[in-house]
């Protein structure tokens, strides 16, 4: 992979976009998340990159709602692992960035891959929330939409919804689609999670994306600033990641 992301960021085309981006990473400082890890210190730079050539942090949902303006960045963390806390979290608040929190909601009960102390529990994101992160589902346990017909989506959006409302006080109207690739998704599961209550739904590639979904570019542990600035100009918006 981190040869195919060099190789593109140099030679890729970049493309000029009307509106804002969407950042997508998962963990800040957990190298078990293998790829999906980004240091501590490269977050850093990377916003500190994006801070000092003029973008804007805002909200995921102002970009998703409104379109904003090509200088508007938003960051997003799927899965909800505990260095998004203990490491991004901090570096966000010295740029008063806002950001968005997508969880598998089994997870933080207990059911995870990992160990619990890798997974935000629901007093940590009773707490971010109240710290204004804006907390969303990424589904009850993480499956494939792709492969699941109506009412095994709608029980996994239901179900993530309602732990949210119960455990946090509030159902998310936002949610990001597990592993986030077009084959990932289907028209199916889009009626299901529309009739469930989530009106934003985020997924990968602009140019690949399932039709009424959100683009979101993921960023991961290879992506140094050479990378990171490609992937700022589009040059990964026809490229899907796994996640």
């Amino acid at each position: 992979m981190v040869v195919e992301r060099e190789g593109m960021s140099a030679i890729g085309r970049r493309v000029r976009r009307s509106g804002g981006r969407i950042l997508a990473y998962h963990s800040v400082g957990q190298p078990l998340m293998d790829h999906n890890d980004v240091p501590p210190k490269l977050f850093r730079r990377q916003l500190e990159w994006a801070a000092a050539r003029g973008y804007r942090f805002v909200p995921a949902s102002e970009i998703a709602r409104r379109g904003g303006d090509p200088m508007d960045l938003a960051i997003t963390f799927d899965d909800g692992l505990r260095s998004v806390m203990t490491e991004a979290a901090p570096i966000l608040k010295d740029f008063a960035a806002p950001w968005s929190l997508f969880v598998v909601t089994d997870w933080s009960e207990g059911a995870s891959p990992w160990t619990s102390d890798e997974v935000l529990g629901w007093r940590d994101l009773e707490r971010l929330a109240a710290d204004g992160a804006e907390i969303g589902s990424h589904s009850a346990t993480h499956p494939d939409f792709g492969q699941l017909d109506g009412p095994a989506a709608r029980e996994e959006l239901d179900r993530s919804r309602a732990m949210i409302e119960a455990r946090l006080g509030f159902a998310p109207t936002s949610f990001a689609i597990p592993l986030g690739q077009s084959i990932n998704w289907t028209p199916v599961a889009m009626r299901e999670a529309k009739a469930a209550g989530y009106d934003l739904v985020y997924a990968q590639a602009e140019e690949t994306r399932a039709p009424g979904t959100i683009a979101r570019t993921f960023i991961t542990r290879f992506d140094n600033m050479r990378v990171f600035s490609a992937a700022l100009s589009g040059v990964f918006d026809r490229w899907e990641e796994w996640g």
